[in-house]
């Protein structure tokens, strides 16, 4: 049986959650596009309709359940927009840029997040429902930004390393992606990706973050 709490949290993170995978995945398709593959474009996955790109379990029920076990990383996936890498025009190096657009569009929601936040805070609104939303933006977003970029294919910074490695290592690289999830999700499990990955990175974002927003926390003297 769900509680009110549940309910509650539930709401409160489900938009920021489907703009968080939805735009990321649409930065994917963007981004290739505009380096010369039109397939995720031609198929309608370069859009902002959540239903594009929603996933069952990677969307819905992994998020769902991190939230009801009250985890303190929150993950998530979509159905991964389609990229002919030989259709880029200089496929190795276009590649990392394909890859960052979706993490980088995470990092640029966490702030938009952020200064919502601040902006509330600092108008004295007391609005649990909303500051609460704003902070779960935040929080999905340096989560999907940080898990992402684990360097392991079929994940964005197995993509970027791949395009930073010579083309013997990258290929070789590229054979584990049919196992790379699995992968992440037995050092998920383990809890190595937590302690060794998602920790220092999450800081290291929120610090960024934190850094790049002083100057509205200076104007409302937070």
């Amino acid at each position: 049986m769900i509680t009110d709490y549940s309910i509650q949290a539930v709401a409160i993170n489900a938009i920021p959650l489907i703009f968080a995978i939805t735009i990321h995945e649409a930065a994917h398709g963007y981004a290739a596009k505009r380096f010369g593959d039109n397939t995720a474009y031609m198929l309608g996955r370069v859009t902002l309709n959540p239903a594009k790109h929603i996933d069952l379990v990677g969307t819905i029920l992994i998020p769902l359940a991190l939230i009801l076990m009250g985890s303190s990383f929150l993950i998530g996936y979509a159905k991964p927009v389609p990229v002919r890498f030989d259709h880029l025009r200089n496929p190795k190096i276009d590649m990392i840029w394909v890859a960052l657009a979706g993490p980088g569009s995470n990092f640029i929601q966490a702030i938009v997040w952020a200064i919502l936040w601040i902006t509330l805070q600092g108008f004295g609104i007391d609005e649990t429902f909303f500051i609460s939303m704003a902070k779960a933006g935040v929080l999905w977003n340096i989560g999907l930004l940080v898990f992402n970029l684990f360097p392991l294919p079929p994940l964005d910074g197995g993509r970027i390393l791949s395009g930073l490695l010579p083309v013997r290592q990258s290929i070789a690289l590229g054979k584990i992606e049919p196992w790379g999830f699995f992968i992440v999700l037995g050092l998920a499990f383990t809890g190595f990706i937590t302690t060794w990955w998602m920790q220092p990175l999450s800081a290291f974002f929120i610090w960024l973050l934190t850094l790049i927003t002083s100057p509205l926390r200076l104007l409302f003297g937070a």
